[in-house]
Order: C-alpha cells, then sequence, then structure tokens
C-alpha cells in the first residue's frame, strides 16, 4: 500500500540515503556533499528552508520529493519549486511518482500558488515523459544558470 507524508526530523536519514540514491542514478554518486546535519538544520529547524514529501510502500521509504517556495514576479504569487524527485527504480511504477506530484500540486494550490516548477535532465527521457503525461510543459528555450563554489565566492567579493 502507498502512502505520502510530509517528513519530519526523524526521518533525515532516510532522506539522505535517497538523495544519494538519487545522485547515482543521475550519474553523479559522488557530488552529494549534504549532511544529516545541513538536512535537519535547513529543513527542520528554526528557520525551514525546504519541505520534503515521502512516499512509502508498506512503510518501506520508496521515494520523496524535496520542495520549496519561490515568488513569481510576473504573476505576483508564490510558485512552489520542486528541487528533487526521486523513487527507487524498483518501485516505479506503483503510483509513487504520481502520488508525490499530486501531493505537491495540491499544495501549490493550497498555498495560492500559480505554477509548479521544476527542472527535468535532458537525457532522461522517461521522466520527460511522465511530466508530460501530467500536462507539465517543458520548457526547451530557457536554459539553467548557475554561479557555484569559488566562483560565487569571487562574485560576492566583487
Amino acid at each position: 500500500m502507498l502512502t505520502i507524508h510530509p517528513a519530519t526530523a526523524s526521518d533525515v536519514p532516510i532522506i539522505l540515503a535517497l538523495v544519494r540514491e538519487l545522485a547515482a542514478y543521475e550519474r553523479e554518486p559522488h557530488a552529494v556533499v549534504a549532511t544529516e546535519e545541513r538536512l535537519l538544520r535547513d529543513g527542520f529547524g528554526q528557520v525551514p528552508r525546504f519541505s520534503v514529501l515521502l512516499a512509502k510502500w508498506n512503510d518501506e521509504a520508496i521515494g520523496f520529493a524535496l520542495y520549496f517556495f519561490a515568488y513569481s514576479t510576473w504573476r505576483g504569487t508564490p510558485t512552489l519549486y520542486l528541487e528533487d524527485l526521486f523513487v527507487r527504480p524498483s518501485h516505479r511504477k506503483r503510483g509513487g511518482g504520481i502520488g508525490l506530484m499530486k501531493a505537491l500540486a495540491r499544495e501549490a494550490v493550497r498555498i495560492g500558488c500559480d505554477r509548479f516548477d521544476w527542472q527535468v535532465l535532458d537525457w532522461n527521457e522517461s521522466a520527460i515523459a511522465f511530466y508530460e503525461s501530467l500536462g507539465a510543459r517543458v520548457m526547451r528555450g530557457w536554459l539553467p544558470v548557475r554561479v557555484e563554489g569559488d566562483a560565487l565566492r569571487a562574485l560576492a567579493d566583487e
């Protein structure tokens, strides 16, 4: 049986394990530097910076969605931004992904969001097909932009 529920501080170890599985799936297993301490502080501390939904199959965590809220200046409304969505490959096709997406959509509507945004890797055709089947539009004209690490620190110093 599938259940979807908000994560709590006690779920941080499984959240980090799922993040690591996602990184391996996305061909970057060594890229994760997050720690349980950081996730606990930033997701469940005094000023939470993100929220997590967990998908469970018979009480076993099989997936997660980590999200936060941004703001659309053009629309003048909050935007739910999905940072990561992952369902363990062995549990796909059981409704975990769609269950998480529906729960996120309900949260977006509840908060008053007019948009629900996320990114998908261009090589992940199965994810693209899944998202399009939900009515999502892949915005191929937009390119992600990032400044990180030493470049971020250098920009901040200028």
